[in-house]
């Protein structure tokens, strides 16, 4: 994998406008020595339009222990990763999900109970703050593992005897990956992660091809089909089952983490399926009711995939 690391260290280190920097710090500091890393990724970072939007950060903790002390939410987190917090700093605002550094890791492999993690960090993201040098090397170590479970989940997906380039491996696995996630996407959203830099996703591609290679060769196996069609296929059904109820569950525990969190998504929905969805009041008295209400009649009118 030392291709691989090399091009998400660059990537990692490629510079962000100052005030997501700044926001990255203030988060840090919230979490005092807990605090490993902070990630940023999602739509802002490929639009790097920031004003009025809804930022997306991962802190990476020691532990959870050491990031909430005895409170109920280090069992939380470590019973259904990420928490996820609202946060402001300096007229932005964004989403914050709080990972271990070993949940981290453990989740962007492929025994990974859901895809959320991997599918993200498979695509770019910036590290803009750590803590030192060996946080880094974590960090890098962990998202290595994205792109390799990706791709490992997607050629068996691909036919044996289908003729097909890199990009078409990458959309397949973010076609499946949203397939397995209760999101607020277009259709062709697969397409256009991929087509927004293509020559970033080639060269990514190459090296987790000659990754899957070197380690095909120590273990004397095939390159590409690291398991049978029907299995992966199996997988996937296990990882689309997962996805949706994981995705609930999630949003019941941040009804109680993060304050406003049917209205952001309700934001989500109506910004990427062109909906105009208003919640109503007793939604917000009842968010956990009001969202199992929501995403129903947003999933069957086709909303979310």
């Amino acid at each position: 994998m030392g291709d691989l690391k090399s091009l998400i260290t660059q990537e990692l280190a490629q510079p962000v406008d100052p005030r997501v920097a700044a926001f990255a710090a203030s988060i840090a500091a919230k979490y005092g020595d807990a605090s490993r890393a902070v990630l940023f990724y999602g739509s802002c970072l490929r639009t790097t339009e920031l004003d009025g939007q809804m930022l997306d950060f991962y802190l990476i903790v020691s532990n959870y222990e050491a990031a909430y002390g005895k409170s109920w939410l280090a069992g939380a987190n470590k019973r259904l990763p990420p928490n996820v917090f609202p946060a402001e700093h300096d007229g932005l605002i964004a989403k914050v999900a709080v990972l271990s550094e070993r949940d981290f890791h453990r989740l962007n492999r492929i025994g990974a109970s859901a895809v959320s993690v991997w599918a993200r960090f498979a695509q770019p993201s910036r590290l803009v703050w750590h803590a030192d040098a060996q946080a880094q090397a974590q960090v890098v170590d962990a998202i290595a593992g994205a792109p390799v479970t990706l791709f490992d989940m997607t050629f068996p997906m691909m036919g044996v005897d289908q003729e097909y380039r890199i990009l078409d491996v990458w959309k397949r696995g973010f076609e499946l990956t949203y397939g397995a996630e209760l999101r607020a996407e277009r259709k062709d959203r697969s397409g256009s992660v991929v087509d927004s830099d293509v020559a970033r996703y080639e060269r990514f591609g190459t090296a987790v091809v000659a990754a899957i290679a070197e380690r095909a060769k120590k273990r004397g196996k095939n390159l590409k089909i690291v398991a049978s069609r029907a299995a992966v296929e199996k997988r996937w059904r296990q990882l689309r089952r997962n996805g949706k109820i994981l995705t609930l569950a999630r949003l019941a525990k941040a009804s109680a983490t993060y304050a406003g969190g049917i209205d952001y998504l309700a934001w989500k929905i109506n910004r990427h399926a062109g909906t105009d969805y208003v919640i109503r009041p007793w939604q917000r008295k009842l968010p956990i009711l009001g969202a199992l209400v929501m995403l129903p009649r947003l999933i069957l009118g086709g909303a979310i995939k």
